[in-house]
């Protein structure tokens, strides 16, 4: 599971590409995480973000 999210990462949230520096590698990977995990509806979890899934009640 791990590799495919480093591939969703790098591929959809361009991930792959130089950074200037370790600051913005952080930002553009914080970014990437947020975009997934809150923003991206996902097919597989019925158009909600992971998040949403995650705070759903028991």
């Amino acid at each position: 599971m791990a590799e495919c999210v480093k591939g969703i990462l790098k591929d959809e949230f361009y991930l792959d590409q130089t950074f200037d520096s370790v600051t913005h590698a952080k930002r553009a990977v914080k970014n990437a995480i947020n975009l997934y995990n809150d923003v991206r509806l996902h097919l597989s979890l019925d158009y909600k973000t992971p998040n949403m899934v995650y705070k759903l009640p028991a």
